[in-house]
């Protein structure tokens, strides 16, 4: 039985990213993707440093033509129109890379998995992973074909990037549920959505009300993702098609209606649980989990693809710096693990805190005192490694959110 350098659970753009790194040092890579490409997915909104990647990664040529949207900011407003704010990425001072793209993940992650494929990784489409082992000296892994026939696997390392799926971190019951964010989506694509005109056309667009919010993404001209985010208690209390609840979210909020005036459904109204979760472990011995299969978060702020490629990048540079040194990794392994979760944090934080009432108050409001509007843009873009004079700016930021829940620094807002 040959033995790859890394097996590697998952073909989204974790996965993907992993392979086409570790395939261009030269190492031996199977990706195992239990799906056939192309195929529809959530989460189309990237962030600017995804473009750094992309280069690292020799993507760019394909990615441009496939043309999709530019994205050059996002805008955050409340559902009655009453307040809003936007954020241009190139105008933030710690912001290296000015723009992003939007895109339809089946086309997307197609291209991924096939540059991956071209850079030299063996990928296998329709196999399912069943249960992995650990040996000490490789990992072991029960896989079965698209036939149904069952086979086993050996890699030096192995790296999950099975999304929520979460292969490992459920074999081993690590997955940690976040009590407050237990969330459910509903989206869909639609024609005819009322978009800004000129470079705000682009832009992705988050309207906040009391306890939900919803996500206006431009796909293509007139094509435009829309999705709905709530708890997943008032949406099962509902006892209403996932349609009904869609339209009748809409008509609840004054911008959403005049935005979605127009709006024809192309397709079908989805759901999808959005539990927001972290694994009590990001490796183990000769394993490193990547994405969402280290964690997943309320996608608010657009992080889950960057973080994605992010990991499994690291993830990369860990396996690779390992086989050369010829041992289990062990240091780097624990390296990658803080690494990861201190690029999550920075989100989660921003999240937790998105759901209250004093961090819309200042979010809404940006100032430039002590360049702190200039922080929030830069981790909005994805700026995870920016070193103290981006992480005591975000701590005071915290902190005057805190203030604001007792003292009003900024003036009081209302959903109603």
């Amino acid at each position: 039985m040959a033995i790859y350098d890394a097996v590697i659970i998952g073909g989204g753009p974790g996965g993907s990213s992993a392979a086409t790194y570790l395939a261009r040092a030269g190492k031996k890579v199977l990706l195992l993707e239990k799906e056939r490409f192309p195929r529809f997915h959530i989460g189309e909104s990237l962030l600017p440093y995804n473009q750094k990647i992309f280069r690292e990664l020799g993507l760019m040529p394909a990615l441009q033509a496939a043309g999709f949207t530019k994205k050059l900011g996002a805008q955050f407003h409340l559902g009655n129109g009453t307040k809003g704010t936007k954020f241009i990425f190139r105008r933030g001072r710690f912001t290296r890379e000015p723009e992003a793209i939007q895109v339809e993940r089946a086309t997307f992650d197609h291209i991924l998995l096939k540059h991956a494929r071209a850079s030299g990784a063996e990928i296998r489409e329709g196999w399912t992973v069943g249960k992995f082992t650990n040996t000490g000296e490789t990992v072991t892994i029960e896989a079965r074909d698209d036939a149904g026939q069952s086979h086993t696997i050996e890699g030096s390392f192995l790296i999950d990037a099975s999304g929520r799926g979460n292969m490992t971190g459920n074999q081993e019951g690590l997955r940690i549920i976040h009590p407050r964010l237990k969330k459910l989506a509903v989206f869909g694509h639609f024609h005819g959505v009322k978009a800004d005109d000129g470079d705000p056309g682009g832009d992705t667009i988050i309207v906040r009300l009391v306890n939900k919010w919803f996500w206006l993404i431009p796909l293509a001209k007139d094509k435009i993702s829309v999705g709905c985010v709530m708890d997943q208690e008032e949406f099962a209390a509902l006892k209403m098609s996932p349609a009904a609840i869609f339209d009748q979210m809409v008509q609840s909020s004054p911008l959403m209606r005049d935005r979605m005036e127009n709006a024809k459904l192309t397709g079908v109204i989805h759901t999808t649980s959005d539990f927001s979760y972290r694994n009590r472990k990001f490796v183990g011995k000769r394993l490193l989990r990547v994405g969402d299969a280290a964690g997943f978060m309320d996608p608010i702020f657009s992080a889950g693809v960057f973080l994605a490629m992010f990991s499994g990048k690291l993830a990369a540079e860990a396996v690779q710096k390992s086989l050369a040194a010829n041992n289990d990794g062990a240091v780097r392994l624990a390296k990658y693990e803080k690494r990861v979760h201190n690029a999550m944090q920075f989100y989660w934080e921003m999240v937790e805190n998105y759901y209250t009432t004093p961090f819309m108050e200042i979010f809404l409001e940006p100032r430039e005192k002590f360049s702190l509007a200039s922080a929030v843009n830069a981790v909005l873009a994805g700026e995870l490694e920016g070193g103290w004079s981006m992480r005591w700016r975000m701590r005071l930021f915290f902190w005057i959110v805190k203030l604001q829940a007792r003292w009003p620094l900024v003036p009081r807002i209302s959903f109603d």
